[in-house]
């Protein structure tokens, strides 16, 4: 049985489909520049072999095209006909309150996710477009809307209220709402796998650590905390955006510098964050080899990081009423080894004594703690296409049920 996973940017499309007895992908690939100039697909066989298709790609329609004539070409596709897709996957960034779990689409749930745009106005509509082109292409193949948002629904109120006044949560939806939820997700469940104890017993703190990064609290496999807000820009200095900040300061920098609504919210999500304190980059790896050489500021931004983490690790061990184990993944949670050690260091206090040795690993789900730890330390690679895929083929086996 083989599902097709995708997940719609603004301007790109990623794909994968996976064989879910092996629960291996047989083809995956990339749609860059939908909608500009220099568009191209990369298409991939698990078996090495790789196409690169350069042409016109004028919509997320067009793409999505394009993507299931490649899966089903006799030169390099992996499927002999679309039939052989059981159910469509797709990746939403924002479900607001409406979705505390996957849903199999309909009309109903269509209608939903517009109303969701506002609150995620750069993500939801290519998300939608891409549901709606799978619609089209393959009319009676259910499909499937996995939300970022959905695992941070089990906080409670203290958690995701602000500060304002209440009216502004009841008319306009301003809550916590949280991200990276199917990533927090998979490896929670995961740890439970490596530590051979049922997920309803852990407190975990799982921090997915990339160019967009958060941590959240979980304990018994239900968010109770997260670090991104009402958008994805609050909690940790990420690689352009600017995390939390005195809000105060988003209207002096208004003043000072006349910007416009839309001005300041681009300089907060693009031009802050790692890159606006190194000056050199807002990838970690540039900015590690920056420091190496000598770079002061390229040092700071990466001190600020760390420091920012291990912030969050021990808020977040007072929230749980104590942790059994720290979860690192994405980019640089899983490959930055360095960044894991001194995050890590002087946490003894936690129960987290890292093995130096050990933790020499990039991209491997492996326990990096000392045998004695009280806290385990955990890397677990994401892997948020199978958590899509996983939840579309048990809705859909579901539904076909009833």
């Amino acid at each position: 049985m083989k599902i097709l996973v995708i997940n719609c940017g603004s301007s790109s499309l990623k794909y994968q489909v996976i064989d879910m007895d092996t629960k291996n992908p047989i083809a995956k690939g990339l749609v860059e520049r939908i909608g500009l100039s220099g568009a191209v697909l990369t298409h991939s066989l698990t078996a090495g072999k790789k196409n690169i298709i350069k042409t016109e790609i004028p919509s997320h329609v067009t793409a999505i095209e394009l993507v299931l004539k490649a899966l089903v070409s006799p030169e390099y596709g992996a499927l002999k006909d679309l039939s052989e897709i059981y159910a469509v996957g797709h990746r939403v960034v924002h479900g607001g309150e409406k979705f505390a779990n996957s849903v199999v689409v309909d009309d109903a749930v269509m209608a939903a996710l517009k109303e969701c745009i506002e609150l995620a106005p750069l993500h939801n509509p290519p998300n939608i477009a891409g549901i709606k082109a799978c619609q089209k292409m393959m009319p009676t193949t259910p499909q499937v809307a996995v939300f970022d948002t959905a695992f941070h629904q089990t906080m409670k109120p203290e958690s995701y209220i602000y500060g304002l006044p209440y009216e502004y949560y009841e008319n306009y939806g301003i809550r916590k709402y949280g991200f990276h939820g199917t990533s927090h997700k998979y490896v929670s469940q995961r740890a439970a796998v490596l530590l051979k104890k049922p997920l309803q017993e852990l407190k975990l703190i799982s921090c997915h650590l990339g160019n967009g990064a958060s941590i959240s609290a979980i304990r018994g496999g239900r968010s109770i905390d997260t670090s991104m807000g009402f958008t994805p820009l609050d909690g940790l200095m990420m690689g352009t955006r600017s995390g939390a900040l005195d809000p105060a300061i988003v209207t002096y920098i208004m003043c000072r510098e006349r910007f416009s609504c839309e001005q300041v919210n681009d300089f907060l999500n693009s031009k802050c964050g790692a890159l606006g304190v190194s000056g050199v980059s807002s990838d970690f790896r540039d900015i590690e080899v920056a420091a190496e050489q000598g770079n002061s500021r390229a040092q700071l931004a990466l001190d600020i990081f760390a420091h920012d983490v291990k912030q969050f690790i021990g808020s977040y061990a007072a929230v749980l009423g104590g942790v059994d184990a720290v979860i690192f993944t994405a980019g640089v949670g899983e490959n930055a080894s360095h960044m894991r050690e001194v995050i890590c260091r002087n946490m003894d206090y936690l129960g987290i004594h890292l093995d130096v040795e050990k933790n020499k690993v990039r991209g491997e789900e492996v326990d990096v703690s000392k045998p004695n730890a009280r806290c385990r330390v955990l890397v677990i690679p994401t892997n948020e296409e199978l958590m899509i895929a996983l939840d579309t083929l048990e809705l859909t086996q579901k539904k076909s049920l009833q």
